[in-house]
């Protein structure tokens, strides 16, 4: 393939990359705690394998949740929706001895009392909800409590903190709301309302970050960055064929 022809295909496979990010953005408008996607590009120099000294210019694409944009809180009234309000995650305990985060959403109280996302990941805080027992509250400092059977008062079961991870730390988006951290990541941890952390939220959802009118802009862009790349792929063709014209 000439450069020409490559660097254009360089550019409509990035751009539709692009698209792709979007598309899911758009898609989980609606979709409590997601973060949407952020589309990062970098320039590449690709050296021939045939040992020329001509680079071809290529474009790396990453995505990366936006997990440092808030979104909107909604009531729920349900007890056990619990939501972040501000920065940091709550730790989850991973198979393997991964680290897992969460941004929040819905617990659920497992057979043997321990709370866990409604996906099954128990909370590496391991909160104990005694058999029996009512009135579960969660405190914007992350203090929990619960009413045993026969005690009028509420007695403190728990304590969630919140993690908040280095500015390098690499982040993968799992499904339900769930993000996994690479190996060597650092975490630091601390009690809600402390070191710059958010406070927890009891019976509110936080809602997806993405805004319509901004992916409708990126949309544009895109669009007519891959349609500028595929009138060079055309351009290109039409040289081509008129070189090989002339040649016969």
């Amino acid at each position: 393939m000439s450069a020409g022809m490559e660097i254009a295909a360089i550019g409509l496979r990035a751009q539709q990359q692009a698209l792709d990010s979007i598309a899911g953005n758009v898609t989980n408008i609606n979709t409590p705690t997601y973060k949407r996607s952020d589309l990062r590009f970098s320039e590449l120099l690709v050296t021939p394998s045939s040992g020329g000294n001509d680079g071809i210019s290529a474009v790396s694409v990453s995505t990366r949740p936006a997990v440092d944009q808030q979104g909107q809180l909604q009531a729920t009234g349900n007890s056990l929706d619990l939501a972040i309000n501000g920065n940091g995650f709550i730790e989850l305990m991973g198979s393997g001895g991964r680290t897992m985060l969460w941004r929040g959403g819905t617990l659920q109280v497992q057979d043997d009392g321990t709370l866990a996302t409604s996906s099954g990941y128990q909370l590496k805080a391991s909160v104990t909800v005694p058999k029996g027992a009512s009135n579960l509250t969660i405190n914007p400092d992350g203090k929990v409590y619960a009413t045993s059977s026969g005690s009028a008062a509420p007695t403190q079961i728990g304590q969630i903190n919140l993690v908040d991870m280095s500015g390098s730390a690499a982040i993968q988006r799992l499904d339900g709301g769930i993000y996994q951290v690479t190996d060597g990541s650092q975490l630091s941890e601390a009690a809600p309302g402390e070191d710059n952390l958010g406070n927890l939220v009891q019976g509110e959802q936080e809602q997806s970050n993405v805004d319509l009118n901004t992916e409708m802009v990126n949309l544009l862009i895109s669009q007519r960055a891959y349609a500028a790349s595929a009138q060079v792929v055309q351009a290109a063709d039409q040289l081509y064929s008129l070189a090989n014209s002339i040649r016969r």
